[in-house]
């Protein structure tokens, strides 16, 4: 899928009727205006009629490479699985979250509102999966997110609400203590501070940053906090620059993270600050941003060079089908979901009379959490009763001046713990 896709479009002069659209959208499903619940959890397909796959990711604003890559990985995956399953093609279909808790809300209920979804992929920011969730479980259907990294998602006091709900890629739990031993063990750097974006991922990934620092023996001199869509970060950085950090930590998403990458490059008490975000700002679009300002800077994000060998054949297939390398680094997390799902869905599926298909989605979650060493493309998925599958990798990666000459991150890590 390419950006000319109807799932892709751009915000401009939208954005009053979207917010109006997705809080009606989210009204009629909770007052019971929304296609009713159907009698059982049993989705009938007769013969002919695809099995259909939801995916509910960014698809506009400034963090569509996100969602523009995970969707490439879905349609890869599903090309390499044959594109059906016992003699049912395959539907995919989308929804826009705008990677926040409104969008969550609004595309949860959209695609709960479809009888006919069998299950779903998403989302790519913990801030929509949050109330989205809960949504999508309400009506049976249970969603594998190839990054929703917050470590509240599969935590065992999450509420039954997510019992519906697994992912492929890391916990950021593994991430915030990557970034806190490379700051400390690493570079040797005993004083940090950390910037947030108002985001649940960018909230919990500094925290965990912050635990693991202080355990190791650092200082933490400020946790500080913007919000999403602000440009102006030099308030903010001036009063960290007061604390004389040797590190700053920002595991913002894409905007907010260019912003305080060019701004701390003219605060005063900066100059030889340490820059590290995360994967959240891991995509060209950062770079292009940033610009000059992010040579030398540093990202956690997932270890690319662990990949399975079969991810060079579908850097080939990638290359081929879309004209260019991965956008952002999620796509292989999304072919691994993808996989977990369709393989599920092929062990639960019945067969019908005249070629009809069902499928019992309480099952088909059931056999999702019960996946184990399925070979993916990011390592060997095993999913745990919480629904974390991952076999997690993160390095630290080093922007050079090359990388924003071109506009590509970095693919081979600076440092890993492994």
């Amino acid at each position: 899928m390419t950006d000319s896709s109807p799932y892709f479009y751009s915000l401009k002069g939208g954005n009053q009727m979207k917010r109006l659209f997705s809080m009606f959208v989210v009204l009629c499903f909770i007052i019971g205006m929304a296609v009713p619940a159907m009698a059982g959890d049993v989705v009938k397909i007769r013969k002919g009629d695809p099995i259909h796959i939801a995916y509910w990711f960014v698809t506009s604003g400034p963090n569509t490479q996100l969602g523009l890559d995970t969707v490439r990985g879905i349609e890869l995956a599903m090309e390499k699985f044959g594109g059906s399953i016992m003699g049912h093609p395959i539907k995919l279909s989308g929804q826009d979250t705008q990677c926040g808790p409104e969008g969550g809300q609004a595309a949860a209920a959209k695609i709960a509102s479809d009888p006919t979804v069998v299950a779903a992929i998403g989302s790519n920011c913990s801030s929509a999966a949050k109330p989205g969730v809960p949504i999508l479980w309400k009506m049976g259907i249970p969603t594998v997110s190839p990054s929703n990294t917050a470590p509240f998602l599969t935590a065992p006091d999450r509420g039954p609400g997510y019992d519906g709900y697994l992912r492929t890629c890391h916990n950021d739990k593994v991430q915030g203590a990557i970034a806190a031993e490379f700051a400390f063990k690493k570079l040797g750097i005993k004083k940090a501070a950390t910037i947030h974006d108002g985001s649940v991922y960018a909230d919990q990934l500094q925290q965990v940053f912050v635990d693991n620092y202080k355990k190791l023996g650092g200082t933490i001199t400020s946790q500080e906090a913007v919000n999403p869509g602000d440009t102006d970060m030099k308030p903010v950085l001036t009063k960290i620059a007061t604390t004389k950090p040797g590190f700053l930590y920002y595991p913002c998403f894409i905007a907010e993270a260019a912003h305080i990458t060019r701004q701390a490059k003219e605060v005063g008490g900066l100059e030889k600050t340490v820059l590290m975000s995360a994967d959240g700002s891991f995509s060209p679009d950062f770079l292009k941003s940033a610009g000059k300002a992010a040579v030398g800077m540093y990202h956690s994000s997932p270890d690319f060079s662990v990949f399975a060998g079969e991810y060079q054949n579908f850097l080939k297939r990638h290359k081929a089908k879309y004209g260019e390398p991965p956008v952002a680094p999620f796509h292989g997390h999304s072919y691994d979901a993808t996989m977990l799902v369709l393989t599920a869905i092929k062990k639960v599926a019945k067969k019908g009379s005249k070629g009809s298909l069902s499928i019992d989605r309480k099952k088909l979650n059931k056999a999702m959490h019960a996946t184990k060493n399925l070979k993916g493309l990011t390592g060997n998925i095993t999913c745990d009763k919480m629904g974390d599958c991952a076999d997690p990798h993160i390095a630290v990666y080093q922007v050079q001046k090359e990388n924003v000459k071109k506009a590509e991150m970095p693919t081979k890590p600076t440092w890993k713990k492994y």
